[in-house]
């Protein structure tokens, strides 16, 4: 494809292309189950708050040094039984999707974790999202739950479709 694209720790100074992809996904997609538009601010925050935890902020850089796309992880559910399990997401510029930016965040997204010695990936992802399912079911994800019309957009029920990710083959988790 010859797609030239580096995947690097995200920086404050990609905060507005950050928030520039996350709200043309709010107002023109049901990727993100919102209406409320972020600000630099608020993703500033959001940052801060993922570094704190450990948690990767990447970012997808073209050739002219741009944000393509950005991806996060961070947890599952706030109690420590599941601190070995994470919830991901991933966002690419509108005319940038299908080249291949998604595939490579959530490559990178993956590798980080499986080095975090996480045992679970989790993607929540709008059922009739067909690429982005499919771009999980390429990497191993299994869809292992579907929860229909439990979200609202754009004046119709949302269905969501779990997709998980087994990180490792370990038989019992470490001892702490």
């Amino acid at each position: 494809m010859g797609l030239k694209m580096r995947i690097l720790d995200g920086t404050e100074s990609d905060l507005p292309a950050i928030v520039a992809i996350f709200n043309d996904a709010v107002v023109n997609t049901t990727a993100i189950w919102s209406d409320v538009l972020a600000t630099v601010e608020a993703r500033k925050t959001w940052m801060e708050q993922r570094r704190a935890g450990g948690f990767p902020v990447f970012v997808a850089k073209n050739e002219a040094d741009e944000v393509v796309g950005f991806a996060s992880y961070g947890p599952y559910r706030p109690f420590d039984g599941f601190r070995l399990t994470v919830e991901h997401s991933v966002y690419v510029r509108p005319d940038q999707r299908g080249k291949g930016v998604g595939g490579k965040l959530l490559d990178a997204l993956i590798t980080h974790a499986r080095g975090a010695g996480l045992h679970v990936m989790v993607g929540g992802i709008t059922a009739d999202n067909a690429a982005s399912i499919t771009l999980h079911e390429r990497r191993g994800f299994q869809q292992v739950g579907l929860l229909p019309q439990v979200g609202v957009k754009f004046g119709r029920w949302l269905d969501l479709a779990f997709l998980q990710l087994k990180l490792d083959d370990l038989p019992h988790p470490k001892a702490d």
